[in-house]
């Protein structure tokens, strides 16, 4: 693999709650190491058919605000197809269609180019699955 592409896999536990886990700081250290001052391209892509990728502010009740979107636009109930798992888990396959589960994000001196309040996060809505991998690419 040369040195303008390279890739880590993270392990996120999530635990047994709904959640929001903000990514950014290791987002940050793995672009020190594998841009090393470059320009590029940062892809976060998270490998599962029930998780997101996000791009929003933390810690000032955004991602609790973003929880209970979800929860009103794919209610844990027993309409979903998908009816295996807990109940109402069928919203959780429905999630990546509105939280993809990729985000591409630039990358200038080596440094990840977010807004003031900006955070790269991980979206997920399945208390079924609590280790998850994100996978973390760098092209430049």
């Amino acid at each position: 693999m040369s040195d303008a592409f390279t890739t880590r896999v993270l392990r996120v536990a999530t635990g047994s709650t709904e959640t929001v886990h903000d990514l950014t700081r290791e987002c940050e250290a793995f672009l020190r190491e594998a841009a090393a001052g470059r320009d590029g391209l940062l892809n976060v892509f998270v490998p599962h058919a029930t998780a997101g990728i996000a791009v929003l502010e933390t810690g000032a009740g955004s991602d609790d605000d973003l929880l209970a979107v979800l929860h009103t636009l794919l209610p844990a109930d027993d309409r979903w197809q998908h009816r295996h798992g807990s109940p109402g888990h069928g919203r959780d396959h429905v999630l990546p269609a509105l939280v993809p589960p990729h985000a591409t994000l630039p990358v200038v001196g080596g440094k990840l180019e977010l807004g003031t309040w900006q955070s790269v996060c991980l979206v997920d809505t399945n208390v079924d699955n609590p280790d998850r991998q994100v996978r973390l690419s760098f092209l430049g």
